[in-house]
């Protein structure tokens, strides 16, 4: 208890390598997140209705809750768990966006304030367990509604900020690449780079293809169609302008790697959003899929096919495809987000980083600051003459994190 009293530093052990507490501190914030998203995750795990609804108001209306595009009335076991995971969610924004208010203007590790931003994990783990356990004695009433609307849109923003991410990912590895092709071997990590620029303008290209095969019909799909064509023609016209000379001139090592990646992850994103469409005959489950895709080779030509049974009503589990796949890549954004040091002044600009110079003393004290033989491995504070981050967008950004993970989980609802 004493050791979660203090700062990030005592929470490593001899055998830890040395770190930054700047790094650490994201770290431990990381892990928090992760460890809700799990219990979200059990809330919604088969046999866990029986218990959640024995918590008073939860589950009072019985078979009265009446949900949009379905008609009639649905139990309300299936809404039990969309409603844990609402409160588990609404207890881990709370406590982040509260932080984020806490920590603006920081500036420096001397500042009081960045004492509790980087210790008091004992007294901050104990928040976020008491207002976790408040939350569900919320009662219903417009809370779910309520809480959806902010959920709708602080996801919204948090897409936007994984594409920052994205982003700064690609310009970071192409920036390696590129800096290796010049140092020597040129041939081989040109064939590299253009080898991953290649697979992933593929990829997209196929999923093109099969979003109009399996999402679309010739009469009917509309809104699918639509989506569809304007984010391949937008994802065609940032690839251009990404090579245009003038935003070469400004930046001379964005390509079409960025444009690439950008461009799969569109793809994702067009493929969740039509795997949320209410509409069953334009939304195929993926195990239909497969399943069409496996009968199409497999039988032969001349055989006849019986016709296939209507799709079963899609379920109400957050463990379908596209929520894996969101939540594979919030994971890998949010483990990025807590390690990067990027080098990318305007990707620093966008998420309001620590200065450029604090990044290079960063870079520069690495070797410094690496304990002696024998010494016992500490957490070094480097930031002292400046924070390598912003400590208030960083909260505020995992405010908006448990947001999208309440959307992904409960499937937009």
């Amino acid at each position: 208890i004493p050791c979660l009293c203090s700062g990030a530093s005592c929470l490593l052990c001899r055998c830890c390598p040395n770190s930054k507490n700047s790094t650490v501190t994201r770290l431990i914030y990381a892990f928090l997140l992760l460890l809700s998203t799990a219990l979200a995750c059990i809330m919604l795990a088969p046999g866990m209705e029986e218990q959640l609804k024995k918590i008073p108001g939860f589950c009072d209306e019985g078979l009265h809750t009446r949900i949009p595009h379905m008609d009639g009335f649905v139990s309300c076991d299936v809404f039990v768990g969309y409603r844990a995971v609402y409160r588990i969610s609404f207890a881990m924004a709370v406590f982040f966006f509260l932080l984020s208010l806490l920590m603006i203007e920081v500036k420096t590790s001397n500042d009081p304030r960045a004492a509790v931003h980087n210790g008091f994990w004992f007294f901050k783990i104990a928040a976020i367990v008491a207002i976790m356990v408040g939350a569900f004695y919320i009662p219903e009433g417009p809370f779910t509604r309520a809480w959806f609307a902010i959920g709708v849109f602080g996801a919204f923003c948090f897409i936007l900020i994984q594409l920052v991410l994205l982003v700064d990912f690609a310009h970071s590895w192409n920036e390696s690449w590129v800096e290796r092709m010049e140092e020597g071997n040129s041939k081989c990590w040109y064939a590299a780079l253009l080898s991953c620029t290649s697979l992933f303008y593929i990829l997209s290209l196929v999923f093109v293809v099969l979003f109009y095969i399996f999402y679309t019909k010739p009469d009917d799909c509309t809104e699918n169609k639509f989506f569809i064509s304007i984010n391949m023609i937008l994802c065609i016209a940032v690839s251009i302008v990404s090579i245009l000379p003038k935003v070469q001139d400004h930046q001379p090592r964005s390509g079409l790697l960025q444009s690439s990646v950008i461009t799969l992850y569109t793809m994702y994103l067009t493929w969740s959003a039509m795997s949320n469409e209410p509409e069953r005959s334009c939304n195929p489950s993926l195990l239909n899929i497969i399943t069409q895709i496996t009968t199409a080779t497999v039988v032969p030509a001349n055989t006849t096919v019986i016709p296939a049974t209507p799709a079963p009503p899609k379920s109400l589990q957050w463990w379908d495809a596209q929520s894996v796949v969101g939540l594979v890549i919030f994971v890998l954004c949010l483990l990025y987000s807590s390690i990067r040091s990027s080098s990318n002044s305007q990707v620093n600009k966008l998420t309001l980083s620590g200065s450029d110079s604090a990044i290079l003393e960063e870079t520069v004290g690495a070797g410094s600051g690496a304990a002696e033989e024998g010494e016992v491995r500490r957490v070094m504070d480097n930031e002292k003459d400046g924070v390598q981050y912003s400590y208030t967008f960083f909260h505020f950004m995992l405010f908006l994190a448990s947001l999208y993970i309440m959307m992904t989980l409960t499937n937009w609802y």
